[in-house]
């Protein structure tokens, strides 16, 4: 994918974040944590792994679904990958077939916010995050990632019975 993609969907998220206040104050920036066997991260989106290879604040492991950043502690928060951008937010066809945004049900095994869904953060900051993926939907292998990591988080979503 383009890197120009890539900062501009960057861009439409700027530096919103899911509540006008630091959300990791609430959680321990527990999103920010390996998992206790140093796995667990945020998937990166096409391209972003070659601007983060050789990150001091995290490692690029290479997962069957794509490359994803194990963080090591706190990172320079300009240059956090897009799946950082949108937690606690996940990708997903809307009615008209374009892309939108609802709560993803990983969350809430650790963001205290997703128990609110949408209407628990800052309003700009899931507009900002729609605008993000259809911009990057605009680039075909973009919109294929987008499609695969709805399918992944959608698996979350079934009953356990």
């Amino acid at each position: 994918m383009s890197p120009d993609i890539l900062l501009n969907a960057r861009s439409a998220i700027g530096e919103l974040t899911p509540m006008l206040n630091d959300c990791g104050a609430l959680c321990g920036a527990a999103c920010c944590q390996p998992d206790e066997d140093g796995q667990g991260g945020v998937y990166l989106f096409p391209g972003e792994e070659a601007q983060l290879e050789g990150c001091a604040w995290g490692r690029v492991m290479e997962t069957p679904f794509a490359p994803m950043l194990v963080c090591d502690g706190p990172c320079t928060r300009a240059a956090r990958p897009l799946g950082c951008r949108i937690f606690p937010l996940t990708p997903v066809r809307g009615r008209d077939g374009r892309w939108t945004v609802r709560m993803d049900a990983r969350s809430r095994a650790m963001c205290p916010l997703a128990a609110h869904g949408l209407k628990g953060l800052d309003p700009a900051f899931p507009r900002a995050v729609r605008d993000a993926l259809r911009l990057i939907a605009e680039d075909p292998k973009g919109d294929a990632f987008l499609e695969r990591w709805a399918a992944l988080e959608a698996q979350y979503r079934r009953p356990l019975w």
